[in-house]
């Protein structure tokens, strides 16, 4: 097989789909007839503030579908919970509450009231959930609660947001010019590696937590670079692209072998994705620690790809690939070679974004 035949093969291993068991009985949880979603309504609705809209955020969003299945790893639910601004209280960590109280009564273990949402892991099931607030006016305007338990009023906000609007800059296809649909599952395709590579490489939880996906998600679209015939040669466009635009990666102005990574989110709310707190104060971009490592290894991961597609033997170059992104990446038995002659792009197009669009 050739390396372009391994990685899709990679691909349907490690993709996660609506209709994977697991994923059912994880949704069951969440909003099957007794579920969650069924309890927050009622107690929302008991509050004074009923639940007008609920929707899926994250990589089950509608058509984003970029989640990835890891035995290691637990289902991932990211679901958006819509009340009235009109009706809504005037604290934003009131109904948040709310819903950390009704996951302590449901078997969750140590659910938190994290700023921008609500999260747990159920006990006895491979489950982690997040529950995030919203309230919508008359206009059509979004505000996300934001706030820990016991802010103090500077710091917690009903806070102008824009779920939809993101979730359409994901899936939308406009501006990749040809070949729109192949572009899009392509897109999709690199942001799955990517998730993965992540799990099998950054082995500190606490530092692999921190890489979020919807960032990895932003940097892919942002820079992505398609060539259709060759993953490989795609990611390798991609990641030359993520690294070269200086505003993701900043060196510390103390020491210029540390970083910050700085992603912000494409809608207008422009929240920086990395954004952390020290000491009840909020900073932009990561942690030193996080930026450093996340960019050190991407780094690596872009010398290696590089290998890869330099081998004159598919065998090897998936032996390169399998060390990236773990065993699930099986090794070739075809002797061709990893990549075709003129898959990369001419001089100049390897840090633009969407150079997709020159074909």
């Amino acid at each position: 097989m050739t390396v372009q035949a391994q990685f899709e093969a990679f691909n349907k291993k490690i993709y996660l789909s609506h209709q994977d068991s697991g994923y059912k009985n994880a949704a069951e949880k969440d909003s099957g007839k007794n579920g969650i979603l069924t309890e927050i309504k009622t107690q929302f609705r008991q509050k004074g503030y009923p639940v007008i809209d609920t929707f899926l955020q994250g990589s089950f969003a509608k058509e984003v579908i970029t989640a990835i299945y890891n035995k290691a790893e637990d289902y991932d639910i990211d679901r958006a919970i819509v009340i009235s601004h009109s009706t809504a209280p005037a604290d934003p960590i009131a109904p948040k509450q709310l819903i950390r109280d009704i996951l302590l009564n449901r078997s969750f273990k140590a659910p938190k009231i994290k700023k921008p949402c609500v999260t747990a892991d159920y006990q006895s099931r491979k489950l982690h959930i997040d529950y995030t607030v919203y309230t919508l006016d008359d206009s059509n305007q979004y505000r996300l609660a934001v706030g820990k338990e016991g802010a103090s009023i500077h710091h917690k906000e009903w806070s102008i947001s824009d779920p939809h609007g993101l979730i359409s800059w994901i899936t939308s296809t406009a501006e990749y010019g040809q070949d729109q649909l192949k572009q899009r599952k392509q897109f999709r395709r690199l942001v799955r590696y990517l998730k993965r590579w992540r799990d099998v490489t950054f082995t500190n939880e606490a530092v692999r937590k921190k890489i979020f996906s919807i960032a990895i998600t932003v940097m892919v679209k942002k820079q992505y670079q398609a060539n259709l015939n060759s993953d490989l040669t795609a990611l390798i466009n991609t990641i030359s692209g993520i690294l070269q635009r200086e505003r993701y990666f900043r060196q510390d102005h103390n020491n210029d072998s540390q970083y910050r990574v700085n992603v912000s989110l494409p809608c207008h709310s422009g929240r920086d994705i990395f954004n952390h707190t020290i000491n009840g104060m909020s900073y932009k971009g990561s942690d030193l620690n996080t930026g450093t490592q996340f960019k050190n290894q991407l780094t690596s991961l872009l010398k290696n790809l590089k290998a890869a597609a330099e081998q004159t033997s598919s065998a090897e170059a998936c032996k390169i690939l399998r060390d990236v992104f773990g065993t699930d990446f099986k090794i070739s038995q075809s002797g061709g070679a990893a990549v075709a002659a003129g898959a990369f792009p001419s001089a100049g197009a390897m840090g633009t974004t969407q150079g997709a669009n020159q074909k």
